[in-house]
Formats: structure tokens, sequence, C-alpha cells
């Protein structure tokens, strides 16, 4: 009775420690997001002193510039192309990685372990070190400033970390399962698709979102290989830079906006992100 109560205390004061660093972990994630917000919300005067006045009066100059209310370039194409990539890319990504960590995890064929190897080797592979062929490839074949050319970019740089998560995650799956299906008489698509796919989806949404993430964060290929009708969002935003200065407000509007897909899509899907990260974590 003497002994169990200084250890209950003492279980409950890690847990509230533990609570207590989570929201300061929170909040140092946090800050640097509400910061940009409020500078957004100045003007070019106040967001360039130095320190920052908070008493700053607030203004959405900034947004109304970035969507060309000034004269400016409109950011409309630049979004859209960003969303078209990304999505077709993340779709193109799911189709094929999903079969393939299937071969790799259920009906695992000879050497897997070497395959997934060689996958997360090619993420080894500096990207300005294949950055000259395709610009090369893509100059011959005429492929210059077209969207679709990130799209098969973004596939290929995604699909072998999509391959090796996604392996993890189905390798998860009961064995059981599968094979009652195919007891029942079920065929590999119908395996995949009514059997696999569903019991996976955790893992599926969290590879999806990173994906998503990576190719909407992109700007190496995209700033080299376009131009002025694929440009995406993110070279977008490297035009508010120029030899004139550095607009504060202005940037921080234009990045606030492109980063709302992002939080938007990590914020709806937090728990398929959060169960499929931690899949296969605790046995």
């Amino acid at each position: 009775m003497s002994t169990t109560a200084p250890r209950a205390h003492r279980v409950r004061g890690k847990g509230a420690g533990l609570v207590l660093l989570a929201w300061l972990l929170g909040i140092a994630f946090f800050l640097p997001i509400a910061w940009m917000a409020l500078t957004s919300l100045h003007s070019e005067t106040d967001a360039a002193t130095n320190p920052p006045s908070f008493a700053a009066s607030l203004t959405l100059d900034g947004y109304r510039e970035f969507f060309g209310a000034g004269g400016g370039a409109s950011p409309w194409p630049a979004l859209i192309n960003s969303t078209v990539a990304s999505l077709a890319s993340t779709l193109m990504v799911l189709l094929l990685a999903f079969p393939a960590a299937y071969a790799l995890s259920i009906n695992r064929v000879r050497k897997w372990t070497d395959v997934l190897f060689f996958f997360l080797s090619t993420k080894m592979l500096p990207a300005v070190a294949g950055l000259l062929p395709i610009y090369l490839f893509a100059k011959n074949a005429g492929m210059l400033d077209n969207i679709w050319l990130l799209v098969i970019l973004y596939t290929s740089m995604n699909l072998p970390i999509a391959v090796w998560m996604m392996q993890s995650f189905l390798a998860e799956i009961p064995v059981a399962v599968i094979e009652a299906a195919k007891v029942d008489g079920a065929r590999l698509p119908t395996i995949l698709g009514r059997v696999v796919a569903p019991i996976s989806l955790p893992g599926i949404a969290a590879t999806a979102l990173i994906c998503f993430i990576f190719s909407w964060n992109e700007l190496l290929f995209a700033r080299v290989l376009t131009g002025v009708v694929a440009e995406t969002a993110p070279v977008f935003l490297t035009g508010f830079i120029t030899s004139q200065g550095l607009f504060l407000a202005k940037v921080c509007a234009a990045s606030l906006v492109i980063s709302l897909p992002v939080l938007a899509a990590g914020f709806a899907a937090q728990d398929k992100l959060v169960q499929g990260l931690s899949l296969g974590a605790v046995k």
C-alpha cells in the first residue's frame, strides 16, 4: 500500500512531463508558421523592421499582390500545374507500387531483400547528378516546359520510397486472410482490390500523402525543366526574389498560400498517416 502510492505519483508525474514536452514541441513547430502568417498580414515597411513590430497595423496587401491585384503575374497557372503534377504522379505511384509491394511482402519473389535494397539505393543518388542527362533527354524529345514530363519524373522519383513503405505495411497483413480468399476462388485483381487494399488503407494513405508532399515541394527539376507553360508553385515563388530586393510580406503570403494544400492534406489524413506510419511498430 505504501509503495504503490509513490509509484503511482511517479507514473503520473512522468506522464505530465511527457504531455508538457509534447506541447512544447508542438508550439516550437507551429511558431514559424504563425510568424509567417503574421508577417504576411503586415505592410512591406512593417515586415522589414528589425526587431519586428507586433503592434503594426494588419493588411491584406501581400495577398492581393500575390494574386495579381497589383498587375503582377497570376499564380493560378502555377498552382494548377503543381496540383496536376502532384496528384497525377501520386496516383501513378500508387498504381505501380501497390502490386510491387504485394510481390515483395506477401507473394514474395526470389531475393526480395535485394530488390528492396536496390529500390532504396536509387534514393542515394544526388538529384543534381541526373539533372543534365534528364535535361538533354527532355530537350531532344521536345518535352521541355511540359507538365507531363514532371509527372513522369515525380513518379520515378517517388516510386522507390513508396514501394519500400508499402512493403512494410502489406507485410503486416495476415496471410490466412489472403489464403481464405484464394480458397473462395478470388483471382489476384480481386484479392488486391477487395482484400488487401481495404486492410492496408492507412498505409496507402500515408504513402500517398508523403508522395504528394514530395511532388508538391520539388523545386530543382521544375526550375530547370520548365519555363512559362509548366511552371509550378515553388518555381513561381522564387520569382518574388528579384534584383530590386526581397518583398518579405508578399513572400510570406505566397508561401502560406502555397503551403495550404499540403497542410490541408496532412490535417485531413492525419489519423490515417499516424496509423499508417505506426503500422507494425507494436507487435
